[in-house]
């Protein structure tokens, strides 16, 4: 049965049959069950398509930019510091009380990035002073569900407080500074995407950079399947990424998605990375076998150079003798005396 009549595509002249897919397709759910990464999948005029969340990690080294505002939410400024929400205020100690005397609670924003284990706790840091650590942080800017308000040491004047308001933009329920505006995601921190098996690698990146309003082009990008072996193997544009995932199995232990730099990022291969694990030491004796194995084979270079070299002006000494015997053999044939006898 040919492949590329009844299989799936998963990349510029790759196939594999349909049963194949479903079957990892099926491991993956197994392994999401419960979760919201589970996948679905259908059947249109015989082609197999697959949709869900796909997890992809930061891996920037460069910061990027966020637009100034969201395309479908207009500018506004945050609460007043003395009243959050309904139900909320300060008391005389100025820490934030409900009604009920409890801690007020902020809903999570529509988009969030955590990274892949836990987010640091933030104790005794209010919302304003979390913005204006972030600016010098190259980490990726909290939200205002994230911070805690607290007791603060000293109130602000009311002309900083405008300038904060006059500076504060928000992005899908992301609230940070415009100055702050760049900045590059902590590494390894997850993010999530819809997409579904029809996209290639660029439509992929150009759903993530709209999903957070990034400025930069999807050009400057790439994405990366990244194995716990140290292997890195950067995905074409031709490629269907949430096939990929699916046939490199759902462990996200084994391997990852990363997104990096079209020109920082570069592959890996299995062969290297297989030294990539082995400690300092092992591989500087390593190195240290090879220089002797190099040595022995220059030697070895260098006398079969000097024996060539030798034979060579051998052959030129024979060539010469040959020479000048042939030459004084013609002159004394053209010296002797007639003979008339």
């Amino acid at each position: 049965m040919d492949d590329t009549q009844y299989g799936v595509q998963i990349g510029e002249n790759k196939f594999v049959s349909k049963s194949t897919v479903l079957s990892h397709l099926k491991t993956y759910n197994l392994y999401y069950e419960g979760q919201n990464l589970q996948l679905r999948h259908r059947e249109e005029e015989e082609e197999l398509i697959v949709e869900g969340l796909l997890n992809i990690f930061w891996g920037l080294r460069r910061p990027i930019r966020l637009q100034m505002q969201d395309d479908h939410e207009r500018i506004r400024p945050p609460p007043s510091s003395t009243s959050w929400h309904s139900g909320c205020n300060l008391d005389s100690q100025g820490s934030p009380t409900t009604t009920d005397g409890q801690q007020a609670q902020q809903s999570s924003p529509t988009v969030e990035v955590t990274p892949p284990d836990s987010q640091p706790e933030d104790n005794g840091v209010t919302e304003e002073e979390a913005e204006e650590d972030s600016e010098s942080s190259a980490q990726l800017l909290r939200t205002k569900s994230d911070a805690g308000v607290l007791r603060r040491g000293q109130r602000r004047s009311p002309s900083d407080q405008r300038k904060i308001r006059r500076h504060r933009f928000s992005i899908n329920g992301h609230f940070y500074n415009h100055k702050t505006a760049v900045f590059t995601p902590a590494y390894g921190s997850v993010t999530n995407v819809r997409i579904n098996s029809c996209m290639t690698t660029p439509q992929v990146l150009r759903v993530l950079l709209n999903k957070f309003k990034i400025e930069n082009s999807p050009d400057d990008f790439a994405l990366y399947l990244v194995h716990a072996s140290g292997e890195r193997v950067k995905l074409k544009r031709t490629d269907y990424p949430m096939l990929l995932r699916i046939m490199q199995g759902p462990c996200e232990q084994v391997c990852k998605i990363f997104l990096m730099e079209e020109d920082l990022g570069e592959e890996v291969t299995y062969d290297v990375a297989q030294y990539i694990k082995f400690e300092m030491p092992v591989l500087q004796s390593f190195i240290t076998k090879l220089k002797e194995e190099e040595d022995r084979e220059v030697q070895k270079l260098r006398r079969r150079y000097k024996k060539y070299i030798f034979n060579l002006s051998w052959h030129s000494v024979n060539i010469i003798l040959t020479s000048l015997t042939f030459m004084s053999c013609n002159k004394y044939e053209k010296w002797r005396p007639t003979s008339y006898f």
